[in-house]
């Protein structure tokens, strides 16, 4: 399973910077250039809540869900 980040789609839409985004949110522009290529591996609620407020969208717009295999690590289930 991953979890995808559709930054990308969601600035293009707005015709928003990551510049501007990151003014707006108080996110660096290094750190929402990890969520956009997809390097992240964990988010903050106040910053899925900020980007969510200024893109004026909600998680499910900006989270999807690919299936597939879970990678191993931290977020692995106990049986």
């Amino acid at each position: 399973m991953a979890i995808r980040v559709q930054l990308d789609k969601l600035l293009a839409e707005r015709r928003m910077s990551l510049t501007e985004l990151s003014d707006r949110v108080g996110v660096t522009v290094a750190n929402l250039s990890i969520l956009k290529t997809g390097k992240a591996r964990a988010m903050r609620f106040s910053t899925l809540d900020a980007l969510c407020r200024e893109l004026n969208c909600t998680p499910g717009d900006l989270l999807g869900h690919v299936p597939g295999p879970q990678a191993g690590g931290d977020d692995a289930e106990d049986a």
